[in-house]
């Protein structure tokens, strides 16, 4: 899969030459309509015999639109992440696009003309509730057959809904994982959360207690599910563990500590210090809890444990899965 980077004013010699279709969105996540977005793009440039391109960007628009977020900008797939299950889904070509002041102020017909025309576009696909500028009532799906002027085609892909009629969405995936309910949002995102990180030292507590875990420090922009216990399952190197995850500030140790993901592993015993590892978060067994003694605390442990395994034992891909 090719990337282009592309910075506002770009430079036309950076475009290729020949038509594609074009899927245009932010994609945080790739969920299941980013996914229905995609796939519909993808079986228009295979019928057309054209690549497919996505015209996406590096950072969420509320840091050009909005004051910064007290305790920053956090994603549900970061960059490297979201370009792995686009060439997953079969795109050819990312347009990878910078987005600032300057090109959020370009008015609707003018991004059309520079950016969708400029890429050879034969055919614009988006979702129902794609904006492209500042000016959301004009910079829509509903009024980009006429920016377009009859140079391309437009496509546009209607909202996905579950049976309770909620909408598959990006806001409604982090509101899940801030609740905890891991198996909901995979049930949105139509694969498991999937979070990374680096194994480091901890305090060596779970050895003490005969559960010894590996301690992730994750990147900071990265969106960890909120404080509780987890069934996981760990990637080091080439090769999927099933485990059992806390989110927590072992609050039977004292209080005011850090939060910490710490990752117990089944029939595992290695020395895994400095390992890139990717964390595949299956559901959500209990929240925190302070225990009156470390005995209770490794009781509760064992009937995790107990539980862990049984999930993992009946694990299968989600309906629909086609990314992992």
């Amino acid at each position: 899969m090719q990337v282009i980077k592309i910075h506002h004013p770009y430079d036309p010699e950076l475009i290729p030459e020949g038509p594609v279709v074009l899927a245009m969105g932010f994609f945080d996540g790739i969920h299941r309509g980013h996914q229905a977005v995609i796939k519909t793009a993808r079986k228009i440039a295979d019928e057309k015999g054209v690549p497919l391109a996505v015209l996406t960007y590096d950072h969420r628009p509320e840091i050009v639109y909005q004051q910064y977020p007290v305790g920053g900008v956090h994603y549900l797939t970061p960059l490297p992440r979201k370009l792995d299950l686009l060439e997953q889904l079969g795109v050819d070509r990312v347009y990878l696009v910078n987005l600032t002041s300057a090109l959020s102020a370009l008015d609707p017909q003018k991004f059309v003309d520079q950016y969708l025309v400029g890429f050879h576009t034969k055919v614009a696909v988006a979702g129902y509730d794609h904006t492209y500028g500042a000016d959301a009532s004009l910079a829509n799906m509903a009024h980009l057959k006429d920016f377009a002027k009859g140079r391309f085609e437009v496509v546009t892909v209607d909202k996905m809904t579950l049976q309770d009629n909620h909408k598959i969405g990006s806001t409604r995936i982090r509101q899940l994982l801030d609740s905890g309910d891991v198996q909901a949002a995979n049930e949105l995102l139509g694969y498991y959360y999937q979070t990374s990180g680096v194994i480091v030292h901890g305090f060596a507590r779970g050895r003490t207690l005969g559960f010894p875990t590996a301690n992730v420090a994750w990147p900071e922009a990265e969106w960890i599910p909120t404080i509780g216990v987890y069934v996981v399952q760990l990637k080091i190197g080439d090769r999927w563990y099933d485990g059992m995850a806390s989110v927590g500030r072992n609050v039977t140790f004292g209080e005011h500590n850090e939060k910490t993901l710490e990752i117990n592993l089944f029939n595992f015993n290695q020395m895994i210090y400095g390992e890139n590892v990717q964390v595949r978060w299956i559901k959500r067994l209990r929240g925190e809890v302070k225990f009156a003694s470390v005995d209770d605390l490794i009781a509760q442990m064992r009937l995790d444990q107990h539980h862990s395994k049984l999930t993992l034992q009946n694990l299968k891909a989600l309906p629909g899965q086609i990314l992992q």
